[in-house]
């Protein structure tokens, strides 16, 4: 079993996860898959696949982006 666990979350990383829940991102479908938040692109690059592979988003290559349970969780817990 392969379990990640994040000890500490930055305000950017926190922040992304609220403007997910919202409804506001996506993955764009060109320059390599980047997080696109209100059709910006992010300017923090390792932002959507940390989270992805924290396993708190669960994106496809292209289309929007969503809170998974444990993404969820942690929003509510802060």
């Amino acid at each position: 079993m392969n379990a990640t666990i994040i000890t500490a979350i930055s305000h950017r990383d926190r922040s992304v996860l609220r403007a997910v829940a919202a409804g506001r991102c996506e993955i764009s479908g060109c320059a390599g898959g980047s997080l696109v938040i209100d059709g910006i692109g992010c300017c923090d690059q390792f932002v959507g696949p940390r989270l992805v592979q924290a396993g708190l988003i669960s994106a496809i290559s292209s289309g929007p982006v969503r809170l998974t349970e444990s993404g969820r969780a942690l929003l509510e817990a802060a």
